[in-house]
């Protein structure tokens, strides 16, 4: 994927979001709306197998991982489609200061229905999926 255009809005509109919204204009919110985007274009990937039927969600729970205090985790962006690019990187903003202060609750980590990886410290080579039971 060519970057280069989300590279270029964010430097042109990096000043005016901080000062607008509070919070930095990351990539992780790009990607999760461009998900929320893919998942409404093939919704067969947003859905689960429930016996033997499949069920397709009408919705985007979005795990995001951080890195944390002890490691990665994945805590979930509910309902991302109706989110705004500030309330995405606040809600990271705050998932990740309790990631370093290991301050979750079940429902932070629960019931996913699509996940954003990254690499970054945690080597890019040798990403897995992540899986989530019901």
């Amino acid at each position: 994927v060519d970057m280069a255009p989300v590279m270029e809005l964010r430097k042109k509109y990096r000043d005016a979001f901080q000062e607008r919204h509070g919070v930095k204009l990351g990539f992780m919110s790009f990607f999760a709306k461009a998900s929320v985007e893919a998942l409404r274009r093939f919704p067969t990937v947003n859905a689960e197998i429930r016996g033997n039927n499949i069920v397709y969600r009408h919705y985007n729970d979005i795990g995001i991982a951080i890195g944390g205090g002890k490691g990665l985790v994945v805590p979930v962006l509910r309902n991302v489609e109706r989110m705004n690019f500030a309330e995405v990187e606040r809600t990271i903003g705050e998932y990740a200061g309790r990631a370093m202060e290991n301050r979750w609750m079940p429902e932070h980590l629960e019931s996913v229905t699509f996940t954003l990886s990254k690499g970054g410290v945690y080597c890019s080579m040798l990403i897995t999926p992540n899986i989530t039971p019901r």
